[in-house]
């Protein structure tokens, strides 16, 4: 019998393929929205606020959803102190997350070079895989560097977001991968007028990229989070508030999950969901599909009708002299070759065609 071993990495991720996902998140019965922007109005990472308009109100997450659960405060915010929005977009087809962060603040801490820095701290978990994601949270391994490299941050992302970021990173990410908070995986951009000690309004625009698997070697084995509509994700975050340039620790301990522990146990975030295109920006019909090769032999396709609005009537032509009017043929093609396949779809506001030239090709 032939042996197999495998790594410690590739067993966390066999065991993260493997077992159900974790719906055990905190604040039972709440689910915050992540809104869909449409593909030709994806934010600009620019740390300006105007992308944003769009986003109905009922989208904007403020500091009233947010307790102290380490300075004792619980809900009992002072927007004098401290107020701040969060609006969280994304893009169906792109598995990446969009933030907008605006704050006003009575005292900005930012002028050290260390971890004392007034901080966003943002937790995803993208397939709810849940439970602790910390290297000193794991149940069984007990040797640092090993927890550290094949599990700290691996299945679910904590990222310590500097607000603002001076003469250093725009984050710190608490995990062994630091490579997700660079391009191709991430990008911010920020804007202030004020100094350390002052008060003033902060805007922080960014997107990241969230992991079912981040390993410590590099992006090569990842597997990236597959966003779909509709969608839970995990998710939570919270506002480290210094006020004081000599405290060793931060004043305020701000969190939307309402449990301390949120910042490395994926159990403790909050439900979120990714939400469908809001009525206002939709198309009152519009004509998509798409195919996949069932059988290369038989040239036999099946075709999946991915229309929106009110639709009563579907006809495919195949692009081979045949057509169908039902919503999600299959089809033989007789011989080979390269097609171009057109969806007529009609209803009660409209009509619509979608054509897709030679993408279907065939031996």
């Amino acid at each position: 019998m032939k042996r197999i071993c495998l790594s410690t990495g590739a067993l966390c991720l066999l065991l993260l393929l493997f077992v159900e996902p974790a719906l055990a998140l905190e604040r039972s019965g709440v689910v915050f929205k992540i809104f869909q922007f449409p593909p030709d109005r994806i934010p600009r990472i620019d740390g300006k606020a105007d992308d944003w308009e769009i986003v109905p109100k009922d989208y904007i997450i403020g500091i009233d959803q947010l307790a102290d659960t380490v300075g004792g405060r619980g809900t009992n915010y002072n927007r004098a102190d401290l107020d701040v929005q969060v609006r969280v977009g994304w893009v169906k087809g792109l598995n990446q997350l969009y933030f907008l962060y605006e704050a006003s603040d009575d005292y900005w801490d930012f002028a050290k070079t260390d971890l004392h820095n007034d901080i966003f701290e943002l937790v995803v978990d993208g397939d709810l895989s849940g439970g602790p994601f910390i290297k000193h949270m794991h149940p069984f391994l007990k040797n640092p560097e090993e927890a550290h490299t094949s599990f700290h941050g691996v299945h679910a992302q904590n990222y310590h977001i500097f607000t603002p970021s001076e003469g250093k990173d725009w984050t710190m990410v608490w995990g062994c991968q630091p490579w997700i908070k660079e391009l191709p995986f991430a990008n911010a951009a920020q804007a202030f007028n004020f100094r350390p000690g002052q008060s003033g309004r902060f805007i922080l625009e960014f997107w990241i990229t969230p992991f079912d698997y981040a390993p410590a070697d590099g992006p090569d084995q990842a597997v990236i989070s597959k966003l779909r509509e509709s969608a839970l994700i995990g998710m939570s975050w919270s506002i480290l508030d210094y006020d004081d340039e000599k405290a060793e620790r931060f004043k305020a301990f701000w969190n939307l999950s309402h449990k301390t522990t949120m910042y490395g146990n994926a159990s403790d975030l909050c439900a979120f969901r990714l939400m469908p295109l809001e009525p206002a920006l939709r198309k009152p019909i519009d004509a998509q599909w798409s195919f996949k090769v069932v059988d290369t032999v038989r040239r036999l396709v099946a075709f999946q009708d991915e229309s929106s609005g009110e639709i009563n009537s579907w006809k495919w032509d195949f692009g081979d002299g045949t057509t169908s009017t039902e919503r999600h043929p299959q089809h033989s093609y007789q011989k080979g070759g390269e097609f171009t396949v057109t969806l007529w779809i009609e209803g009660s506001t409209g009509k619509a065609r979608r054509a897709k030239v030679w993408d279907l090709v065939l031996k």
